[in-house]
């Protein structure tokens, strides 16, 4: 299920489309991160390490640079799996916020239930 809202001035297709377009770059990053994530720490634990020559860490560095930026872990986004919204989601249920509210409204979250005090 993707989200059909549109952006002013452009039909629901275009919206979705545009969805999948971000959804695929998400995917992408998370496999270059997958790809990267040893080499990285590595090199990242060789740079800030200061018993290490200073060659050594320069050539850490520099590598580390060489590394693509997508392989990043700050690049990777929490993303809703039902609509592929990249704000307000909850991290425990995947959902954005406003999925979550009609999710757990109509009982497909056991035990949430809304609040009333």
């Amino acid at each position: 299920m993707l989200c059909t809202h549109s952006v002013t001035g452009s039909s629901p297709v275009v919206s979705i489309l545009f969805m999948k377009v971000l959804y695929l770059k998400d995917k992408k990053r998370r496999q270059l991160f997958s790809l990267y994530e040893k080499k990285r720490l590595v090199l990242k634990y060789i740079k800030q390490n200061n018993n290490l020559k200073l060659d050594l860490r320069k050539n850490a560095y520099f590598n580390l640079i060489l590394c693509p930026l997508n392989s990043s872990f700050v690049r990777i986004h929490n993303r809703c799996v039902l609509s592929n919204r990249a704000r307000g989601v909850l991290n425990y249920f995947k959902v954005s916020r406003s999925f979550f509210k009609n999710l757990a409204l109509n009982g497909y979250f056991p035990g949430v239930q809304k609040a009333s005090w």
